[in-house]
């Protein structure tokens, strides 16, 4: 039965693999030339995740400077485009090698000092090596281009022009899947394989007569040619790299979005960037505070779903083939409800309070102090802020989403009980003496 169910998982997985990619692949056929745009800047963010996540989730080597990798590759990109008067070195779809060269030969350098140590000194490391590259890449301009960076155009190739959006989509695309493939093969490898030893016992593996040094050195280059892959269809699509792409907000960015979608699955870091950037695209548009709403989101997957975006999903699957449909409807109803009204409700507070302590509104009240305060307008409402009913809004949204987390937390915890309880049946008493009973009665009766 554990085959045939093992069987059954394999087959949906597959099929649900391919069917997100014949997804992808119909993408351009329905979204306009920014979203397209979008969907090429989610697609690198995944593969930067996931090449990220094989020094992080899979060897346990936290590291805070991965953005020198991306963007050695994406320079290393930009001057093979511009190579041979702007002919380029190698054909346009094949471009991404030279960021994975780059990243390569870099990581091979980087990594062999950073894994002399390990831990928080290892993670200092890293932050040291690409805050190093920030800074001294303006001052190198026959390499980085200064302030200006270095610009560069895709040429024809094959048949293609790379002149449209939709071209430059599937190139990435291809290389995206292609990477996440070898990266998955990487895992089954036996230096994928011990790569876990090294996040779970280092020193059992050097106990073994392993040479962890050089292990750690050839997963931390792995991943960071991977990582200059990423960097290199950055550049194919924007057809220029500057410094900033050292800077350490990318690299936080990797943790976060890594993080959030699930260090523990392989799809985990993928789907967490591509939702992560997604939410940036879209939110930054309408609100100015969307970088602190990506910080609550990661506080509150840190809190309360550890495992990340996948873990829940996979979680959410478990229960539903253990408790059945018309049990966990319910169940996930309540949840939904409750994040939507907690959402709200933290929503209402950071804009009121964004457009409260504004220097626009500041300078409204500054023209007339003797005025009242203008009302806010949110959510096609003008709210007083003086007002007490104002300040009601986010307190019962808040109050109900929190209670109503609550008690659905305690149902799933009920549901979980009882199933424990089904499973392991109280030991009856029996009337049949034990073996160890008759032989104490035994020795009392010789005595």
């Amino acid at each position: 039965m554990n085959v045939t169910h093992t069987m059954h998982t394999r087959i949906l997985l597959i099929g649900t693999l391919c069917l997100g990619a014949a997804i992808l692949a119909g993408l351009p056929f329905l979204l306009s030339t920014g979203l397209l745009n979008a969907a090429i800047q989610m697609l690198i963010a995944a593969l930067f995740a996931s090449a990220f996540n094989v020094v992080c989730g899979q060897a346990g080597m936290l590291s805070f400077g991965h953005a020198a990798y991306f963007g050695v590759g994406a320079f290393a990109t930009v001057h093979a485009m511009n190579a041979l008067g702007g002919a380029g070195i190698v054909p346009t779809p094949l471009l991404p090698l030279a960021g994975a060269l780059g990243g390569l030969v870099v990581g091979v350098i980087a990594g062999w000092f950073s894994t002399q140590r390990t831990g928080t000194y290892f993670a200092m490391i890293t932050l040291a090596i690409a805050e190093l590259l920030h800074s001294i890449a303006p001052h190198i301009k026959s390499v980085f281009g200064g302030e200006a960076g270095v610009s560069s155009m895709r040429m024809p190739s094959m048949g293609l022009t790379f002149g449209s959006t939709a071209e430059v989509y599937y190139l990435t695309l291809v290389w995206v899947l292609a990477s996440l493939g070898l990266l998955y093969l990487y895992t089954r490898t036996p230096l994928g394989r011990l790569a876990l030893g090294l996040r779970e016992n280092r020193h059992r593996l050097a106990f073994l007569g392993y040479d962890v040094h050089k292990l750690s050195v050839l997963v931390f280059t792995v991943s960071a040619m991977f990582s200059g892959i990423a960097g290199g269809l950055q550049v194919i699509n924007n057809e220029a790299a500057n410094y900033v792409l050292f800077e350490s907000t990318l690299s936080a960015a990797a943790v976060l979005n890594t993080y959030i979608g699930g260090v523990g699955t392989f799809l985990g870091p993928a789907l967490g960037a591509a939702l992560m950037t997604f939410f940036g695209y879209a939110v930054s548009d309408l609100t100015q505070s969307w970088l602190l709403y990506q910080g609550i989101l990661f506080v509150v997957v840190m809190m309360f779903m550890p495992q990340g975006l996948a873990g829940l999903f996979s979680g959410t699957a478990m229960l539903w083939r253990r408790f059945g449909p018309w049990r966990l409807l319910p169940l996930v109803a309540s949840f939904v409800a409750a994040t939507m009204l907690l959402a709200a409700g933290t929503a209402f507070v950071v804009e009121v309070l964004r457009r409260l302590f504004s220097r626009d509104y500041r300078a409204m009240l500054g023209a007339d102090p003797s005025a009242p305060w203008p009302a806010i307008p949110l959510y096609g409402v003008d709210w007083a802020p003086a007002a007490i009913t104002t300040w009601l809004v986010p307190v019962v949204l808040l109050s109900v989403g929190g209670a109503l987390a609550y008690l659905a937390r305690r149902r799933l915890q009920g549901l979980l009980d009882e199933r424990e309880s089904a499973a392991s049946p109280a030991v009856e008493t029996s009337p049949v003496p034990t073996a160890t009973a008759t032989a104490t009665v035994s020795a009392k009766e010789s005595a």
